[in-house]
């Protein structure tokens, strides 16, 4: 294929070649659902990871293109009937923003997460746990395709008052200098890796200065390995990117890339395996991730599956997560037994140098919290959960006990067991403890 990045949207997704094969109640879906969630694909995913033999079922199409169920029935509806009528454009975009409102745009309490410091408040940042700073660089919010389930869906739907970006690198090496617990800087979006080398070297080489000793580890989440892997192999600057991240590994910084594949078809291409391999050679580690998802990869033969390709390939598993309260998560979700059935059923049929994975996970907004199991105590059936990471330090690793709830699909949705009226971390001041460790 072509190592030149076409992208399709809304605007001109018809003259992808393969568009013949969709019905027309799958465009339809694409001309209503995309109104309201973010909807971007490009021509290597079209053409080298979708099967269009049998778009009815294949995971990659409902992993990046809109169907009808990703919106409520109502919703779906409203739009479908302002269309059909003609409606202007503020009118449409109206209606738009009063439904994305109602998707829970902001999850996890996010609002929290963003510190001040001389009175600004850094839009860019966000410092949920003390040892770790994700930046939001705004040369990096979009991605090279967009995921269906994406919980960051509100940076690419102009929602500008949710959208966290910020390009004052030098706002961000302040604050860590002022925050030496930090140990770890995330690179999110978004994707950086849809910035051009030269500027995402202007926000890396700021991080390896002699002063900001106390940074030991700087990651970059991204979706690139699988929706754009020429970026690290064939794009015009791939070259200077690699040899910034052996400029980062020599500096004696550990380099994690936070690659997101969630199926093992992501993996199978030529291209991923060339990039994984050029990746590795810098000395930079890749680390996986997904969420669990149904319709995509809710079968635990998949994630054992994509684990052993991941180890062959020299990655390191890293985190199952469940899909996030918000955007078409209706479509997603999976009740929380399920996963964790899911996840234990995969995890056997792998061995240990697989087993560094670690879920299922639920980001809210206390922290990472794991479901360990559904177990009967004091005649009671529970759900066994512990923070793998939390808001406040002293609470992770504790395990503590939710009423079983065969519904649950998200934390929030659980309540304490044994007659408790809140969690042990609800007892104390916990919006206190959030900016414990941050100096403003």
């Amino acid at each position: 294929m072509t190592y030149k990045l076409k992208t399709y949207t809304l605007r001109n997704y018809k003259t992808i070649p393969q568009i013949e094969n969709l019905s027309d109640e799958m465009i339809e879906a694409i001309e209503v659902v995309g109104r309201v969630l973010p909807f971007k694909t490009n021509n290597y995913v079209t053409e080298e990871l979708i099967d269009w033999t049998r778009i009815d079922s294949d995971p990659m199409f409902t992993l990046t293109f809109p169907r009808r169920e990703m919106l409520e029935k109502k919703h779906y509806n409203t739009i479908k009937r302002l269309l059909d009528q003609g409606a202007d454009k503020a009118t449409l975009d109206k209606k738009v923003h009063e439904i994305r409102m109602k998707l829970n745009p902001n999850p996890a309490g996010q609002e929290h997460n963003v510190p001040e410091m001389n009175n600004i408040k850094l839009k860019g940042v966000q410092h949920k746990y003390a040892e770790t700073v994700l930046f939001f660089p705004s040369q990096g919010q979009t991605c090279h395709a967009y995921c269906s389930f994406c919980f960051r869906w509100p940076q690419f739907s102009g929602m500008s008052n949710l959208r966290f970006a910020m390009n004052e690198i030098n706002l961000l090496s302040q604050y860590l200098l002022r925050n030496n617990k930090v140990t770890d800087v995330l690179f999110t979006g978004g994707d950086p890796m849809t910035m051009n080398t030269r500027i995402l070297s202007t926000y890396i080489n700021a991080l390896l200065e002699p002063e900001l000793k106390n940074i030991h580890t700087i990651r970059i989440g991204t979706k690139a390995l699988s929706y754009w892997p020429y970026r690290f192999t064939k794009d015009k600057d791939s070259e200077e990117l690699l040899k910034l991240f052996e400029r980062v590994v020599k500096k004696g910084k550990n380099l994690a890339i936070q690659a997101h594949f969630s199926h093992p078809t992501e993996l199978k291409t030529f291209a991923v395996q060339e990039a994984i391999k050029k990746i590795r050679t810098t000395g930079a580690q890749i680390r996986t991730q997904s969420p669990l998802l149904k319709n995509i990869n809710d079968k635990p033969e998949i994630w054992a599956e994509m684990w052993r390709k991941q180890v062959d390939l020299g990655c390191i598993p890293y985190y199952m997560f469940v899909a996030r309260d918000t955007g078409s998560k209706r479509y997603f979700e999976l009740p929380l037994d399920k996963c964790w059935n899911v996840f234990r059923k995969a995890y056997r049929q792998v061995s240990g140098v697989c087993r560094t994975v670690r879920g299922p996970s639920m980001s809210c907004e206390p922290g990472k919290i794991q479901v360990l199991g559904v177990q009967e105590v004091k005649g009671e059936k529970v759900y066994v959960l512990r923070f793998l990471q939390g808001r406040d330090a002293n609470w992770v690793n504790i395990p503590f006990f939710a009423k079983y709830d065969p519904k649950a699909t998200w934390f929030d949705q659980l309540e304490p067991a044994f007659g408790e009226e809140k969690f042990f971390f609800e007892k104390g001041n916990e919006k206190t403890k959030v900016r414990e460790f941050m100096l403003e």
